[in-house]
Order: structure tokens, then sequence, then C-alpha cells
């Protein structure tokens, strides 16, 4: 588990002035918590239990995947459901309006980081 940032240390007063700044940059840091772009398009792409997730990604840890998911449903970006006759109980996820039109602009920055890979331009270095 990650060591919680000290109040007064000067990372965590870069990221409020950040935040401040921009918007975008909450956005930004939200949803590239490690793991948390991958199971939102996993469930999109039908893994919708968590047992599948974990087969999926034997790597991922149960606490980061329970993490990550209660994360998802806290941003509505997932909905679960219980599935009925199921013992023990199971559930199933499922991307929100919100979560697929996410998935979709994150679709695009990935094909946007394709195209520049591709034509062997450093698309992480700003050209002054």
């Amino acid at each position: 588990m990650a060591t919680p940032r000290k109040e007064l240390s000067s990372n965590t007063e870069n990221l409020h002035t950040l935040a401040e700044a921009c918007d975008v940059n909450d956005v930004l840091a939200s949803i590239s918590l490690r793991w948390k772009m991958q199971i939102l398009y996993s469930i999109a792409e039908g893994l919708s239990q968590f047992s599948t997730l974990k087969k999926a990604f034997p790597n991922l840890s149960d606490q980061v995947l329970s993490t990550r998911l209660k994360e998802l449903k806290d941003e509505y970006l997932v909905t679960s459901e219980n599935i009925e006759d199921t013992t023990p109980k199971q559930i199933r996820y499922t991307p929100t309006d919100k979560g697929a039109q996410l998935l979709k602009i994150i679709l695009d920055l990935h094909h946007w980081g394709i195209e520049w890979k591709m034509a062997g331009k450093n698309y992480c270095t700003i050209n002054k």
C-alpha cells in the first residue's frame, strides 16, 4: 500500500498548485491510477466479475482490484448488480454511459500515441 503523502511536503504542495491551476490535472490524477483504466476497459469488453478480472490480471492484488472497482463505482464509471441465485454472492460490473464516454476518450488517446510512436516521433517531448 502506498505511503500517505506528508501534508506539508513539496510534493503535496505541488499537487495542490496543479489542481488549482487547472481542473484537468485532477481528472488526469484520478484516471491515471495504476490499473484503473485497464479494469474499466476490461469490464466494457465483458470481463464483468471480480473473478474474471482477477484471472485476466493475475499480478493484480485482490486489495488493489477491490479498491479500483470501488473507485470506479464511486465515480459513476461502472455500476454493480448482484447476480441472483449464486452462492457465494457474485457481482456483475457494467460501464455507465459516463464510463463508456471516458473509454472513448482513452482509446482516442491510445490511438494518438500509437500514431506518433509509429511515425518515429517523440510525443513525450515538447520542442521549443
